[in-house]
């Protein structure tokens, strides 16, 4: 059986000292282990930017695909082989800005795979620029007297898609980060896991100390019920979104693939995709 060293690699990661995505690598690779997948049985699929990279570091099969679409791509992957588990990986910028539409029609679509993003608050890429995610009043190159612009709330977005799985870790909490990934894995759907991952070189407001100040774990407030669709969203907005934990599951709800009519039980993968002349001859007689 695996081991979290199985999934490691040599490339060594050139983040920052400090940056969470450090912790975010090492909890998909621990779920990973703790799940019992070997390496071939994992993909990993990363967009552009800091977080992009992630791909590269984890000894599975990894794809470090273009800005915005790394969830075309994950679906892609897994529509092509449904024995691979698959994640996605990128940031606040790639999948709340350029990437948006993709994200909001994966999760209204359900296909069964695991998106999390590493959400900095801020573009840690290109230097420090405003992103989607950054509070109104938020001072950066891009904003140097401020953004006037509210910030975009990924969890109320994705249980207003329709998510059939909703949860929101915090780097500093490998434990609870972990078995959030693993829930994320196992959850029979596309499953969101927004990831506050501080970014300690551009953001200097959204720091590990301001975030274990404010951050409340869905497991200690009383009464709460991760199948309640409608406390889920009135926690969140309670909250501010500043709330970890699986914040909503809906396990009745098929998967995309289940749906799709005639889906193959076998991979496309390991499809035996050769024509014989006479398939072949009749394919071409339709173009003639």
């Amino acid at each position: 059986m695996a081991t979290f060293k199985d999934f490691r690699n040599d490339v060594k990661p050139n983040w920052c000292p400090g940056c969470g995505d450090f912790s975010v690598q090492a909890a998909i690779q621990r779920a990973a282990a703790n799940l019992g997948l070997e390496p071939h049985e994992l993909a990993v699929i990363s967009g552009i930017g800091c977080s992009g990279r992630i791909s590269g570091y984890i000894h599975s099969y990894g794809f470090h695909g273009t800005h915005g679409r790394v969830l075309p791509l994950a679906q892609g992957v897994k529509m092509a082989n449904r024995d691979l588990t698959v994640i996605a990986a990128g940031g606040d910028g790639d999948g709340f800005a350029i990437g948006m539409g993709h994200t909001v029609h994966a999760i209204r679509r359900n296909i069964d795979i695991t998106y999390i993003v590493m959400d900095n608050q801020i573009y840690g890429l290109t230097k420090g620029q405003t992103s989607p995610r950054s509070a109104a009043g938020f001072q950066t190159k891009s904003t140097p007297h401020g953004s006037i612009e509210p910030a975009l709330s990924p969890l109320e977005i994705a249980l207003s898609a329709g998510a059939t799985f909703v949860a929101q870790g915090f780097s500093s909490d490998l434990k609870e980060l972990t078995s959030l990934i693993e829930e994320g894995v196992k959850h029979k759907g596309f499953a969101f896991i927004n990831v506050f991952s501080p970014c300690v070189t551009y953001n200097k407001v959204n720091t590990y100390e301001w975030f274990k100040e404010r951050l409340v774990k869905v497991s200690d407030i009383e009464g709460y019920d991760p199948a309640n669709r409608e406390m889920a969203m009135q926690t969140v907005m309670k909250y501010d979104g500043l709330v970890t934990g699986v914040i909503y599951q809906n396990e009745e709800q098929k998967s995309y693939q289940e749906l799709v009519p005639g889906y193959s039980a076998a991979p496309l993968a390991e499809a035996d995709l050769k024509l014989d002349k006479e398939q072949f001859e009749q394919l071409v007689s339709e173009f003639m």
